[in-house]
């Protein structure tokens, strides 16, 4: 009789949701790496033995999403091809007692901010030394950083704050040692990232210091591009434009959701902000840092919203010609203090105006495309498929926004910049070719 072999522990993570999730994926394979386990990111190849997952609870499609990703690999370790099962992350710090009992077979659940209990699900220790180190799941030219923790804003529709807790700032030092650290492995772009980047330093630093970071930032050798994700509107420091206009490697790009353009809306989801003082705040943006590319998110159907209020946010959209859009379906969240309210749209009718919306905003975004051709931009090649080469200017972040799809006689390399004249122009796509071929 043959003896059962002993195999070491290899360990792959799911990430579902956002970019702040996928950093936190990061940072806990670093820690398992660090301890000597071998971890993988969405491993296709299913030769290993246990999974982590690391669930979104955002809206109900996320949830939906992670709750289905849990079952499959529950599914996995029943017919024998996992050994463990554990989840972490945003669904199971907002659900962990309901899941627990409706998924009994989970080996173990894990809240936002407990990765030092994790690891001592792998006997591992968490090593506090390792100041920014993960093992990265993006491609090697560019990453997220994280530079905060939670939300201390009280917008009615989000559930954020339940479960990522309050508003906590990194150091500049630490974010400073964590972008060297990034560079060293071959980095050239770096996406900021937090629930609410202008309130960065507030509570470390008793003042906004977005700025102060901006520019120890700029200052790291090897850094090509910084880009600003999620923006809060509501008191917005000006200070932030004079460094993106001043600092080359910082891109003219600023993601800054908004959510809605009607006052009555605005108020009802506690915004803090005015359709007026959003309609300054734009205009400022564009006088400071002439060319500036502008992304906002939006959401449809949210509750008591009227058709004439969705008029004016498409008034709105006209107004101001914003170069990226997104928008979501109003999820009712329970503990939000949206939830006291009666989620009077239909769902079909969400889906209606979020439909109208995007029509009216792709029209927008081929006019501004048009506007580029003849330009020539610097490029940043992300990948190869079907033959030809995939990049971005500085007006668009990875996955989210328009891509350039490149042509050249010569080969290119992946995470290289390169000159490209644009030579077509579709509502969400660039094309061009490598100048000087």
């Amino acid at each position: 009789m043959k003896s059962k072999t002993l195999r070491k522990d290899k360990v792959n993570i799911i990430t579902l949701g956002c970019s702040k999730n996928l950093v936190d994926s990061e940072v806990l394979s670093g820690q398992l790496l660090a301890n000597d386990i071998s971890v993988v990111h969405e491993n296709k190849k299913l030769d290993h033995n246990i999974v982590v997952v690391n669930t979104c609870g955002f809206i109900d499609k996320a949830k939906e999403e992670s709750i289905n990703t849990i079952l499959d690999q529950l599914e996995l370790k029943r017919r024998g091809k996992l050994d463990k099962v554990y989840v972490t992350g945003c669904l199971s710090e907002r659900y962990r007692a309901d899941l627990e009992t409706e998924m009994p077979d989970v080996d173990a659940w894990f809240g936002t901010l407990e990765l030092p209990l994790m690891l001592k699900q792998f006997n591992a220790d968490y090593q506090s030394e390792l100041v920014g180190e993960r093992l990265l799941s993006t491609p090697k030219h560019y990453a997220y950083m994280k530079i905060s923790e939670g939300c201390n804003r009280t917008c009615s529709f989000c559930a954020i704050p339940l479960m990522r807790g309050k508003h906590v700032s990194k150091t500049i030092e630490e974010l400073v040692i964590e972008a060297e650290g990034l560079v060293k492995k071959g980095v050239k772009e770096i996406m900021l990232i937090a629930q609410e980047l202008t309130y960065y330093g507030l509570d470390i630093y008793k003042e906004r210091s977005l700025p102060r970071l901006l520019n120890a930032l700029a200052d790291v050798k090897g850094i090509e591009w910084i880009r600003l994700h999620y923006a809060y509107p509501s008191k917005f420091p000006i200070e932030i434009l004079d460094v993106i206009r001043e600092r080359n490697n910082i891109c003219k790009y600023l993601d800054m959701p908004l959510q809605h353009a009607s006052n009555s809306m605005l108020k009802a989801m506690r915004r803090n902000i005015t359709r007026e003082e959003m309609t300054e705040l734009i205009k400022t943006i564009r006088e400071k840092v002439p060319g500036i590319c502008l992304r906002t998110t939006l959401i449809a159907g949210f509750p008591g919203e009227t058709e004439e209020d969705v008029e004016e946010l498409k008034e709105f959209l006209k107004e101001h010609r914003f170069d990226r859009v997104g928008i979501f379906s109003y999820s009712h969240e329970e503990n939000t203090s949206a939830y006291d309210l009666i989620d009077d749209v239909p769902a079909e009718e969400k889906q209606r105006r979020a439909e109208e919306i995007m029509e009216l905003q792709q029209e927008i975004s081929l006019e501004k495309n048009q506007e580029k051709l003849g330009q020539v931009f610097k490029v940043l090649i992300d990948k190869k498929e079907a033959g030809r080469y995939l990049g971005r200017t500085e007006f668009d972040s990875v996955e989210v926004d328009n891509e350039v799809v490149i042509h050249s006689k010569k080969k290119l390399t992946i995470g290289e910049f390169v000159q490209v004249k644009i030579s077509k122009a579709y509502d969400y796509d660039l094309e061009g070719e490598v100048v000087g071929e």
